[in-house]
């Protein structure tokens, strides 16, 4: 084997000597056995069943695909099956044939919409929408005694949504994508949605945070020292920048530019600059980086990737600020409507990359006095 010398420096760099000499003798057992030793079928071999590929698999996996020897598993896809085969199984046994049904269409659809060159669904938005669809037929037979979709009516839906009023837009959407679909299967006779509104106009009905807590956040994250630098990265990128979390997952070590101290950011269309509090925080990441001793190319390295080349979990990013007690996401909506409400929002949408319906939503529906010209005393 050509490449074995050099697989076992590439263990020998990113782990541990009893760990590195572990899992190079269960490869000696892999190789001897009768089945052929080419890289991909020895990498399909050296998976274990469940929802880890373990990782031996995984330094397999990185090494022969950063060299071309091998091509990438199919381990993403085999976990969002997982999650969604849950997902169905959840759902109540008289309900749950449809919504198997639905989740096989909407699959259809991504392939087709691939095979198209449009934009397909993610894994999150499918399960996103089973999670839904689920929810409701567990309101149905627990709340609503009801054994069957066709026995679903605008009272049952609007039951339903009154639960999660703020998820309502949201929620609505995907039932009304539910019932199309069971309608032309003759699931049902009547869409049940079709007379359900989505009430008030869209607008921005998230948590912000107070200038006084913004400010102690800030300090923890510039001149405190009880924060991770991941934790202190993300912080900043979302209070300042407007980061969105699958943005600070995604960034990469080459999308940093030391001469400009630019970034790109996501999909933004333009590199983002750093103030000096920003900057100084991804030279903290990179510092923690740089001592993981790793060849993964992504500024947020965990133990778990530290031996590969994919980013974080997003798991793991969505949980990078607990320690804080703030979500990204109010940290984020906190920066968007304090920029739409104070530029014009046409430009904070062509600086973010966002549509400028998306951005429209966070105007403020009052007028700040303190911005209006004070009449003159009489």
């Amino acid at each position: 084997m050509p490449w074995l010398d050099d697989f076992a420096g590439h263990l020998a760099e990113r782990h541990c000597a009893s760990r590195a000499c572990t899992m190079i003798s269960t490869l000696g057992r892999l190789l001897k056995d009768e089945q052929p030793n080419h890289p991909q079928a020895l990498l399909d071999r050296a998976r274990r069943p469940g929802r880890s590929m373990g990782s031996l698999a995984r330094a397999l996996e990185g090494f022969f695909t950063q060299r071309g020897l091998a091509l990438p598993t199919d381990q993403a896809q085999r976990l969002a099956a997982g999650r969604r085969r849950r997902r169905i199984d959840a759902t109540p046994l008289p309900l749950r044939p449809q919504v198997q049904a639905f989740a096989e269409s909407m699959l259809r659809a991504r392939e087709r919409a691939l095979k198209a060159g449009t934009l397909p669904r993610t894994d999150s938005t499918i399960e996103a929408a089973l999670t839904i669809v689920r929810d409701l037929a567990r309101f149905l037979t627990g709340t609503r005694n009801k054994q069957d979709w066709a026995l679903t009516d605008v009272h049952d839906v609007e039951a339903f949504l009154a639960t999660m009023p703020k998820a309502r837009q949201r929620r609505l959407t995907v039932l009304r994508q539910y019932f199309r679909f069971a309608r032309s299967r003759k699931i049902v006779l009547i869409d049940p949605t079709r007379e359900v509104k989505a009430k008030g106009p869209a607008g921005f009905s998230g948590t912000t945070i107070a200038v006084d807590q913004q400010r102690q956040l800030f300090r923890r994250w510039t001149a405190g020292t009880d924060a991770h630098p991941h934790e202190a990265m993300f912080g900043i990128l979302a209070l300042l920048h407007a980061a969105f979390s699958s943005e600070v997952r995604l960034l990469r070590v080459d999308d940093l530019d030391p001469v400009n101290r630019t970034i790109r950011l996501g999909k933004r269309p333009h590199p983002v600059p750093m103030d000096p509090a920003s900057w100084s925080a991804l030279q903290c990441c990179l510092a923690h980086r740089a001592d993981q001793h790793t060849d993964n190319p992504h500024m947020i390295v965990t133990r778990i990737t530290k031996t590969g080349r994919a980013p974080a979990s997003t798991a793991y990013v969505s949980h990078i600020l607990d320690p804080c007690g703030v979500p990204p996401r109010t940290l984020r909506g906190t920066r968007l409507a304090d920029l739409v409400n104070t530029l014009d929002p046409k430009l904070v949408a062509a600086a973010l990359g966002m549509d400028p319906e998306g951005v429209m939503i966070y105007l403020a529906d009052h007028v700040d006095e303190q911005r209006l010209p004070q009449s003159p005393k009489t």
